[in-house]
């Protein structure tokens, strides 16, 4: 799925433990990491990935838990899976690969672990972009029934181990694809079938399945301590920050301006920018690939 590119699989030390990550590198030009969510790997991004290539060092790595990087021992405040650990991992990736500076671009939890990086190290992070994603801490501050009913799945998540898995673990398949056929909005064949495959291959793993919740244990528990510690510190994103979302998905679907709810958690409101794809749900990367890489590449080039 990523033609030119060599792939690597790297250890490094995230947040203090050390832990292996894999994923794919291509292209040369500047420096854009590139970062997938729940339930996807690295292979999210093998349309866009290889377009940004023509003029940027793309680095698509699959998070720690996720796809085939190292699954950190379970703790009981569940902060190996915290957004601060993931991002600290990446900007390692990044340093070993020879970049001190780059940009970023998440979606889903990889939109939460850009959110994060911007704030533990701002002088490695040169652009973010977050899609489809409110912030964590306003997710759970403004949670109505319509945003329960959508987001159903952080709740379900952060119920203690083992209920969850063994739940899923009746027919992980099938689940899986409820999630991927339905947050889009248009069914599972949004998704190609080479990364269809690598998305059933590691869902079909226990120990990826039990990884991918402690991200969702972890985000209710350290992460939303670690976003109330960098409020009170007045840390915020410094960065020019990319914001966008599926129009006929949950983010843009509720009564608030995704832009307005981004611009008090960015030192300079006028650096967020962004839009709506029309038409797209939550896997907009999937669902409109190349109006997602249009809007990406112009905020890459701006």
């Amino acid at each position: 799925m990523f033609d030119d590119f060599r792939t690597f699989d790297l250890t490094v030390t995230g947040d203090g433990e050390t832990v292996g990550i894999h994923g794919v590198t291509g292209g040369e030009g500047p420096p854009v990491l590139l970062l997938h969510g729940f339930p996807q790997t690295h292979a999210l991004w093998h349309r866009i990935g290889p377009e940004l290539a023509r003029t940027h060092t793309v680095v698509c790595p699959d998070l720690r838990g996720y796809g085939d990087s190292g699954r950190p021992a379970e703790r009981d405040d569940h902060a190996g899976y915290s957004f601060r650990a993931m991002a600290a991992d990446q900007v390692a990736v990044m340093a070993q690969l020879g970049f001190d500076e780059f940009a970023v671009i998440g979606h889903d939890r990889g939109a939460r672990v850009t959110h994060r990086m911007t704030l533990d190290h701002p002088s490695a992070v040169t652009r973010a972009g977050v899609l489809d994603i409110m912030p964590t801490e306003h997710v759970y501050s403004h949670v109505d029934r319509r945003l329960a009913t959508a987001y159903y799945h952080w709740f379900f998540y952060l119920q203690p181990s083992p209920l969850p898995e063994r739940l899923i673990a009746g027919d992980p398949i099938a689940y899986l694809h409820s999630l991927l056929g339905g947050w889009g909005g248009k069914g599972l064949d949004i998704h190609p079938p080479q990364a269809l495959a690598e998305y059933e291959r590691a869902f079909a793993d226990a120990d990826i399945r039990h990884a991918m919740l402690e991200d969702y244990r972890a985000a209710v528990s350290v992460d939303l301590g670690l976003d109330a510690e960098s409020a009170r510190a007045g840390v915020r994103v410094s960065c020019p920050l990319l914001v966008l979302w599926g129009g006929a998905g949950v983010v843009g679907g509720g009564e608030e301006d995704p832009l307005d709810v981004w611009r008090p958690y960015a030192a300079d409101p006028s650096l967020v920018s962004g839009r709506a794809l029309d038409g797209a749900g939550h896997f907009l990367v999937d669902e409109q690939p190349d109006e997602t890489l249009q809007e990406i590449r112009r905020f890459l080039d701006f």
